[in-house]
Order: structure tokens, then sequence, then C-alpha cells
């Protein structure tokens, strides 16, 4: 799987583990930044990961950031985007078969290296299960495209 992953300067700590993980796992990642500790602002780089996402150059994406509230908040402005927020792991399984999202978010303040390892495994491990699902998910499409005109 292609993997696109984003962080602001707070997230920036723990990406390389996340991006190891993902490697030790057998998935091609790119990192859309940033590469400094130098403070910045997480909608500059959920923007860039989101971007890509939605333009099928990547399966999915993982943002980084101190609750992984601001940068989902931001990746769901992105037409396409369903990202999640999520502390931990069963609620990012359920938002993979449930509603088919397609970005995860979690918090360097918030969750640790294992417990984000566990959250990112699950995620990518759940299989959308559409069926009674898709209804819903062609629901959040029809909203997006109801703003967009």
């Amino acid at each position: 799987m292609k993997i696109a992953i984003g962080s602001d300067h707070v997230g920036l700590e723990l990406k390389p583990a996340i991006i190891e993980y993902l490697e030790e796992l057998g998935h091609e990642v790119t990192d859309y930044g940033p590469t400094s500790s130098e403070r910045t602002d997480y909608p500059i780089f959920s923007k860039k990961v989101s971007t890509e996402v939605a333009a099928a150059n990547y399966d999915r994406g993982i943002l980084i950031c101190g609750t992984g509230i601001g940068i989902s908040i931001t990746a769901n402005k992105i037409r396409g985007i369903r990202a999640v927020a999520c502390s931990e792991p069963y609620s990012a399984k359920l938002s993979r078969e449930h509603n088919n999202t397609n970005i995860l978010a979690f918090g360097s303040r918030v969750v640790g290296p294992e417990l984000a390892k566990m959250i990112v495994k699950e995620w990518l491990d759940a299989e959308y299960e559409g069926g009674r699902h898709q209804r819903r998910v062609d629901m959040i499409s029809e909203i997006e495209e109801e703003n967009d005109r």
C-alpha cells in the first residue's frame, strides 16, 4: 500500500517511528513534512497529504499533530477525504469498516509510539464493509457536492 504521511512540529517526534513501522509492514511511505522541529502550522501538511490521497496518488494518509484533532479537521475540508482522529484501535478499525476512512490522524501528546502502532495496524488491516454503510458514505459525498455548488 502507498501511504502519505505528514505532521506538524509537535507530531515530528512520533512520525519517524510510524514511518519505520509502516515500512516494516511492507508499505511504501512518502513523508510530506515537516523535516525540522521549528514551529509550523498543521494545516499546511494536512492539506499536502489530503490532496495527494484525494487525487488517488496514495491509498491512504496518516497525519500527526498534538491531538490529531486540528489536522483531521483540516483534512476533512478536502473533497473526497474521510479523516478520523483516533486515540485507540477500536475506533480506527470501525472507521475503516463503516466509514471507509482514507486518512488516520492521532496526537503525539495523546498516544505514545506503541499505542500509535496498534492504532495504525488496526486501521490498515480493516476492510470497508460497504453494504448498509455505503448509503451513509454516499450521503457524505452528496453533502460535499452540495457544498461545492
